[in-house]
């Protein structure tokens, strides 16, 4: 099967912020957009993106006056997904899993029309035009902030609705630390985001639980070459309506956000 090409215009695949500290906060899947192409063979129901980190970039915008670099996605993840590897190997084996352009929404049903399936052309323009120019701009950030200041963080940040059946069995702590069980930074730096962590007592939380950290990571996360990466899967209903995801809740993101600015601020400091 042909299918007609989906990127009619050389619009950037991202945005970019460059800071002036060690860190680096992704936000993979925080966009939105879809190419007309695309709409046209998803079910319906797609065009309301739900699956979507909401407002990320919204509510991790104030990492740019504390001098932290901030990438955030064009594409939804219905597009392809930027924290899956090319390969599309699962990231928790055993479970389901969404995959590299994926194929099901959360809830498990069909995403696409019957018939109108990616094809293997079609991932090969997706990761060319999407996934690729991420990644390429995602490795050479950290590079340049390894380079100026000997080390460099990634914070890859992401959010969930608290219950999703067909993924994850019972309701999550609301905030999910990953480090690959232990393998993406440094155990200092852990131990640091810890402390800010249990510092609080209005959020459950957990390290290394069901989300131990996607693909990037796994990637990028090289502690021996002063590269470190930590994942937070924070669950919608820290600052958002869970019923109305698509609506910004100003209220409850204030009520998260001196928590984030200490996580923030303790990446920022923290030196191996």
């Amino acid at each position: 099967m042909n299918l007609p090409k989906l990127f009619s215009d050389d619009a950037p695949a991202y945005t970019l912020h460059r800071g002036r500290t060690p860190l680096l906060v992704s936000v993979p899947h925080a966009g939105t957009g879809l190419p007309a192409g695309l709409t046209a063979r998803l079910d319906p129901r797609a065009a309301g993106v739900e699956d979507t980190d909401w407002h990320l970039d919204r509510l991790y915008d104030f990492v740019r006056d504390m001098g932290a670099s901030l990438i955030v996605p064009r594409y939804s993840r219905y597009v392809i997904d930027l924290n899956r590897p090319r390969e599309d190997t699962p990231m928790y084996p055993g479970v389901n899993n969404t995959g590299l352009v994926p194929t099901r929404f959360f809830s498990g049903q069909p995403l696409y029309r019957p018939g109108l399936e990616p094809t293997e052309s079609d991932i090969a323009e997706r990761i060319a035009h999407a996934w690729q120019p991420y990644h390429d701009a995602l490795g050479a950030e950290l590079a340049r902030l390894q380079a100026a200041h000997g080390h460099a963080v990634l914070f890859d940040a992401h959010s969930i609705k608290s219950e999703l059946p067909w993924l994850f069995e019972g309701r999550l702590p609301h905030l999910n630390l990953g480090t690959a069980a232990g393998q993406s930074c440094a155990a200092s730096l852990s131990r640091a985001l810890g402390e800010v962590l249990n510092g609080q007592q209005r959020y459950e939380h957990v390290t290394d639980g069901r989300f131990k950290g996607g693909f990037i990571t796994r990637r990028y996360g090289r502690p021996a070459w002063q590269v470190h990466a930590v994942q937070l899967e924070m669950c919608w209903r820290c600052y958002l309506d869970e019923d109305a995801p698509r609506h910004w809740q100003a209220e409850r993101a204030a009520e998260i956000a001196p928590l984030l600015h200490d996580l923030v601020r303790t990446m920022i400091g923290w030196r191996p």
